[in-house]
């Protein structure tokens, strides 16, 4: 059922229970580079298959202000097997744990998003809150997440582990959104180096960012992690993003 969030006024539910939502999480306003494009038919079938884990943080009757996006995994627990392409390989594993029948024992959270204009709430720590009480009252012992770091984008030729690994005086990660997931007692993990992959046209890349992709190498884009690799001759470029494993024991 539907649940208050706690210390607000809004309400939580996942799509098996709100599946009148699921149009508003998915047109919901977010800050996603448009070039980052998930399998949608994957993403279909998640939404579709896995309902009930896929969960909305809404005011009022309907007005959905943010979102987690998630796949439930058989994983062993072993942290070293997290996979190195994290996002992209998720939704694969979850594909093939499902059609084999085996027993979830985690979620993957895929993305968990606010709406840009709401942003000052500390929302994303709610959600947070909504997934790890939400994997809890599922039974799973645990919340993974490729987190993709809010300021990486600035330093696109950092290494990413190196990134990672920046500490405050106060030894909370320099980073604001893996901070909020250690505060949530998140543990950082590893680098996944190729969560995931974008491969596409050089016009397909132009529309996507009004930059003119004519000279072969690497290329700073806007918001992205790392560089762009350009191939003039062959007429594409490869986008590589590197996220951050981190485990949410429950």
């Amino acid at each position: 059922m539907p649940y208050p969030v706690s210390g607000t006024h809004l309400h939580a539910a996942s799509l098996a229970e709100r599946p009148d939502l699921e149009e508003a999480m998915l047109t919901m306003e977010s800050s996603w580079p448009a070039y980052i494009r998930p399998d949608p038919v994957l993403v279909h079938w998640a939404f579709e298959r896995h309902a009930r884990h896929q969960l909305v943080v809404y005011e009022g009757e309907s007005t959905v202000v943010a979102r987690a996006a998630t796949v439930p995994l058989a994983w062993d627990g072993v942290e070293a097997s997290l996979p190195d392409t994290g996002w992209d390989e998720a939704l694969r594993q979850c594909l093939a744990d499902t059609y084999d029948g085996r027993a979830f024992t985690a979620l993957c959270a895929l993305e968990i998003a606010v709406v840009p204009g709401r942003r000052g709430e500390d929302l994303s720590t709610r959600t947070l809150a909504v997934l790890a009480e939400h994997a809890r009252r599922a039974g799973l012992s645990d919340v993974v997440v490729p987190v993709r770091p809010s300021l990486k984008h600035t330093e696109p030729y950092a290494p990413m582990a190196e990134y990672a690994a920046r500490a405050r005086p106060d030894g909370l990660p320099h980073d604001p959104w893996l901070r909020v997931h250690v505060r949530a007692g998140g543990r950082v993990v590893k680098v996944c180096p190729a969560s995931m992959t974008v491969a596409a046209s050089l016009a397909q890349w132009r529309a996507w960012t009004q930059l003119p992709f004519d000279a072969d190498g690497l290329v700073e884009v806007p918001d992205a992690l790392s560089p762009v690799a350009v191939d003039v001759g062959r007429d594409h470029a490869v986008y590589v993003e590197p996220n951050v494993w981190v485990r949410h024991r429950l």
